[in-house]
């Protein structure tokens, strides 16, 4: 997608459809109103006759109105004027872009962003509304040929300012949005994929074409021998189900000074889940190409932060495997042997996403991280706990946990907090081992935090329970591109590029 920031005159500028906003009891906006001065109230006529009366996203599109230059006029209704928040400012926008897929028009310019909602300036409105723009704008294309008559995608969105004083911040503002679309698109991609495609080692390749992008972005990846000599047995005991070898994917990038230490990204890549021999259900297993979300996100994260180019050293780590049935598979009752030296007792074979984060989060303390967060589709629990709005966020420094909950806003990709208490830790008590690799039901996103929490002492660290957020089920069935909003918002807070 393509964007620009203007504030020329609304009356001459020639695009195939100027978005304009309207409110409740017929009020048209700023820029509405130099449209209908132009025309002679033109606008004001169409809002009297009721059309746009109805509730906020309403819509309606008009042609061949006279003094201006634009093709086409989409009023949209935004709502009552002193209630307009980011929801209903999404709502309009959502709107708007199911009206330009509808009439097939690829290239507008939006005025919306110069409405700045309660709690929103202008850096905000236009960030959000590219990022939006993009996610409507995705198109799953590789294994499905397109309908005939699919809805066009958007390519360009320009927006408009009032002030041309803001054109700094909302130059910026696209900058950032684009870059964040990117990766957003990316890990919604990877995740997409079917099983029988992206494998462990195509979501390794995929890794090192994102270095392309960047001369600060260098990719590792270590294979199961190396993986075995350094002795990561719960990592490796997921993988032995699989014909598929598991892989580490190391990604380094480099924008700070050599003093800085690193900021690590830890995502779970299930590339596929049946469950191993704790087999799951079979309605809705073809969803469980999902379970590598998180490393997806951590892909997807370190692409846009090769375009936003920040001064930064952030190491992104995906350790990446299958979950099937097989005779060499993890069965209940097996003990195995973490890099950490730690022993579980696997007492449900369908908890391995646990088994390949505690591995990795291990390995990462040779970097001397600054901070750590991982994030995984990692527990049903976690969608009864909190439904899909917000990921849940745990974790062991107050300080990480209120700044990626600011992050979270600001970027509209929200987490919430939950308990790490030691009082959970109980549940994980094992007669044969140093610990079980579940808790039982009670709490189970909690005992699952847990469980990572006994490998991340050595350093400040969060982790966020994405299995409600990172995809969609149902008739919108896909992958959302979460949590890249809210890492890419943490890391631009991080050098104070902040909204």
């Amino acid at each position: 997608m393509q964007s620009k920031i203007t504030s020329c005159d609304l009356t001459q500028v020639e695009t195939p459809c100027l978005i304009l906003g309207v409110f409740s009891e017929r009020q048209l906006s700023d820029a509405a109103k130099t449209i209908d001065a132009a025309s002679n109230g033109a606008l004001s006529g169409v809002l009297e006759k009721g059309d746009l009366d109805g509730k906020t996203g309403s819509a309606l599109m008009l042609y061949g109105i006279g003094g201006v230059a634009a093709e086409r006029l989409l009023l949209v209704n935004c709502g009552k004027h002193e209630e307009l928040d980011r929801r209903a400012y999404e709502k309009a926008l959502k709107a708007v872009f199911a009206q330009l897929a509808a009439a097939r028009i690829d290239n507008a310019l939006c005025t919306l962003t110069a409405l700045e909602p309660n709690g929103m300036d202008s850096y905000q409105c236009v960030r959000h509304s590219l990022l939006l723009a993009a996610q409507d704008a995705y198109r799953y294309t590789q294994t499905k040929k397109p309908a005939s008559d699919a809805p066009a995608p958007l390519e360009t969105l320009d927006c408009w300012i009032a002030d041309s004083g803001q054109t700094e911040p909302a130059e910026r503002a696209v900058a950032h949005g684009l870059a964040i679309a990117e990766g957003v698109a990316l890990a919604r991609e990877l995740s997409n994929l079917p099983g029988n495609i992206c494998t462990p080692t195509y979501l390794a390749d995929q890794a090192t074409a994102v270095a392309q992008h960047s001369a600060k972005l260098k990719v590792e990846v270590l294979d199961e021998a190396a993986m075995a000599e350094l002795g990561m047995g719960a990592l490796l005991s997921v993988s032995r189900g699989s014909r598929q070898p598991a892989q580490l994917i190391l990604m380094h990038y480099r924008g700070g000074s050599d003093e800085d230490k690193p900021i690590v990204l830890v995502g779970k890549g299930l590339t596929f889940d049946a469950g191993g021999i704790s087999i799951k259900p079979a309605e809705a297993m073809d969803e469980m190409k999902y379970d590598m979300c998180g490393g997806a996100g951590v892909i997807g994260t370190l692409r846009a932060l090769c375009a936003l180019d920040l001064p930064l050293n952030v190491i992104g780590v995906v350790p990446a495997s299958e979950n099937l049935p097989d005779g060499a598979a993890n069965k209940p009752g097996d003990i195995v042997t973490s890099l950490s030296g730690q022993t579980i007792e696997i007492l449900n074979t369908d908890a391995e996403g646990r088994l390949i984060l505690c591995d990795a989060l291990t390995y990462v303390e040779r970097f001397d991280p600054d901070l750590v967060i991982d994030m995984a589709t990692l527990t049903g629990a976690c969608i009864v706990g909190l439904g899909r709005h917000p990921s849940g966020l745990f974790s062991n420094n107050d300080a990480l946990a209120e700044a990626l909950t600011q992050a979270g806003e600001v970027s509209a990709d929200r987490v919430w907090r939950m308990p790490l208490w030691d009082d959970y830790q109980q549940q994980l008590d094992s007669n044969f081992a140093d610990m079980a690799n579940i808790g039982g039901r009670d709490g189970g996103a909690i005992t699952a935090a847990c469980f990572l929490s006994r490998y991340t002492k050595a350093y400040t660290w969060a982790h966020l329970d994405i299995a409600g957020t990172a995809w969609l089920t149902g008739k919108e069935k896909g992958a959302t591109g979460r949590p890249v909003p809210l890492l890419s918002q943490f890391l631009l807070d991080r050098i104070g590029q902040d909204a």
